[in-house]
């Protein structure tokens, strides 16, 4: 397994000075986020660490070199949009942006792009999938072309205000049986984070094996339960009311187990940390202390 992570965390940091400090602290490899240059849209998006737009061969030859001489590889092209969103401009912005990774990933030698399936907020589960269907056949036979694999995130994209159910179909393992099973693709897989089935209160370990031969990337982010809370407000409160992501070792996950799981199915792909720990993000060194404090960890069970 090769361990990353995710540049999102250090939206201050140029391109180089990220491959620059994975270098220097011992990372393989890193997924990095490639937003269309602009504003935020909520926490964690918006960050750009290649500019997709502008990937010229003297740019695309400049990235690889690099990469190379720092001896790190990209893991994968991460951008997750909602490109199922009810808005028909925004979808377009997105859906034009996701295949522009794609471009980029094939320009770059970068074999995976991660995302979302999104959702349509507005609309019925039934009309979803109708738009699933329309939408996700053109974008994978879009990457099919290109040769590059696209790693779809479990993440539900509900936290707060996203009412009803999120901004993301592919959440559970049930979706998942439906859309591979209607788009047949070997292009087509998961990018699995299992924080996100602790909160939903399900198994995070099975998965490993039922879907290992669409494990494309793996995300290393833990989760907090906090039964009290959920107890006092039940479960159709908003879901950050009663957990919360956390450092690999500070929440629910028994990593050991998690690491064995990839172990037995022979996961040799990339495993990367994803930092959202609300407790380690007010400044650039709690940033950092906080990649330091999960490589750590990690390091028991993965080098």
């Amino acid at each position: 397994m090769k361990f990353g992570f995710l540049s999102a965390i250090l939206d201050e940091y140029s391109f180089e000075e990220v491959v620059d400090y994975a270098t220097d602290n011992g990372f393989a490899c890193v997924e990095m986020a490639c937003w269309p240059v602009g504003k935020a849209t909520r926490r964690y998006a918006g960050v750009t660490h290649i500019d997709m737009g502008k990937l010229t061969p003297t740019k695309v030859a400049y990235i690889k070199k690099y990469l190379a001489d720092r001896n790190v590889e990209i893991s994968a092209i991460g951008y997750y949009p909602n490109v199922l969103i009810d808005d028909v401009e925004a979808r377009k912005v997105a859906i034009d942006h996701l295949k522009a990774c794609i471009l980029g990933a094939k320009k770059l030698g970068i074999p995976v792009v991660n995302t979302f399936i999104g959702r349509n907020r507005m609309e019925t589960p039934e009309q979803n999938w109708k738009e699933f269907k329309a939408v996700w056949k053109k974008i994978i036979a879009f990457a099919e072309k290109q040769e590059i694999k696209i790693g779809i995130e479990n993440c539900p994209m509900y936290f707060t205000t996203e009412w009803p159910a999120g901004d993301n179909l592919a959440c559970a393992p049930a979706f998942w049986d439906k859309m591979f099973a209607e788009i047949k693709s070997d292009y087509f897989g998961l990018n699995y984070d299992p924080s996100h089935h602790v909160w939903q209160r399900m198994d995070y370990v099975k998965p490993i094996y039922d879907y290992s031969d669409k494990l494309y990337h793996f995300h290393i982010k833990d989760a907090k339960f906090y039964e009290d809370k959920y107890n006092q407000v039940g479960m159709f409160a908003t879901p950050l009311e009663y957990h919360s992501p956390k450092l690999p070792g500070l929440g629910d996950i028994e990593w050991g187990k998690v690491i064995s799981a990839l172990n037995d199915i022979r996961y040799k792909g990339a495993v990367v940390l994803e930092i959202e720990d609300k407790a380690y993000e007010s400044t650039l060194e709690d940033k950092l202390k906080a990649l330091a404090l999960a490589k750590d960890f990690m390091n028991k069970f993965i080098r």
